[in-house]
């Protein structure tokens, strides 16, 4: 992906879709719900990656059942290490909320017709800086309960500490190169870069530093003329890829 396509992306810097079913009306019930009623079995209702520091869209859909109606409620719980910081659904007959401590959020049915069966209701989840990359943060969790706050079915989702995309700070696009230039960048601490180039073959390798910083030189002469070059980072089975950028090896072209 190039960088003016990059630039148009949306502002959260990653998103999932979260989605998801009630069990079966013949699901056993398994636990009591802390309202003196049986929670349905639990069901899984997907996964989301999110890189340290940033934001991930997690969106539940799917969702059929019987009818709750007014005053039922869709409640996210947020995994250990993570807050909740929006609930930014823009549809009519729902009302979303995000609790003061930032641990859970809640969607409340205020005049939807058959609640919950159409459209997605999105919930935005920010990982701490300091989360390492490839972890599973545990203890997200949904519910779905009726206007008398009755459990009717209860999900869990997979919340995984994601790696930001790398970052080539040198060589500049378009600026004519050696065939065995110095390429350098940023990531994140202790990953392994791996730089290719316009045939996806391996251009060179590094590990980012303590401060993120990256530096490698290409075993072999680079091929003369316009070329790309990409580097993908990974790291506690995370990976990330930067933007490609534009290069051009030997002497620009006449008349340029």
């Amino acid at each position: 992906m190039n960088r003016s396509s990059r630039t148009a992306a949306a502002a959260l810097s990653a998103a999932a879709i979260l989605a998801g079913a009630w069990p079966s009306t013949a699901a056993p019930a398994t636990s009591d719900d802390g309202h003196g009623a049986a929670a349905r079995a639990r069901v899984s209702w997907g996964t989301v990656t999110v890189p340290p520091g940033r934001a991930g869209l997690l969106k539940a859909t799917g969702l059929t059942g019987p009818d709750l109606g007014t005053g039922s409620t869709l409640t996210l719980t947020a995994p250990a290490g993570a807050r909740v910081t929006g609930t930014p659904l823009d549809a009519p007959g729902y009302r979303g909320a995000v609790g003061a401590d930032g641990r859970t959020a809640v969607y409340t049915a205020t005049s939807a017709e058959r609640p919950w069966r159409a459209g997605t209701f999105p919930f935005v989840l920010t990982v701490p800086a300091d989360a390492v990359p490839g972890t599973r943060l545990s203890g997200c969790s949904l519910r779905l309960a009726d206007a008398a706050g009755t459990t009717r079915a209860t999900g869990g989702c997979q919340v995984t500490v994601g790696l930001a995309e790398p970052q080539l700070t040198s060589p500049e696009p378009g600026v004519p190169l050696t065939a065995r230039p110095v390429v350098a960048g940023t990531a994140h601490p202790g990953a392994r870069i791996t730089v290719r180039g316009p045939d996806d073959g391996t251009v060179c390798t590094a590990v980012a530093g303590p401060d993120g910083r990256w530096t490698c030189t290409p075993g072999e002469a680079l091929p003369e003329g316009p070329g790309r070059l990409q580097a993908t980072a990974t790291l506690n089975g995370a990976s990330a890829t930067s933007e490609q950028i534009q290069i051009t090896v030997g002497a620009p072209a006449p008349g340029r």
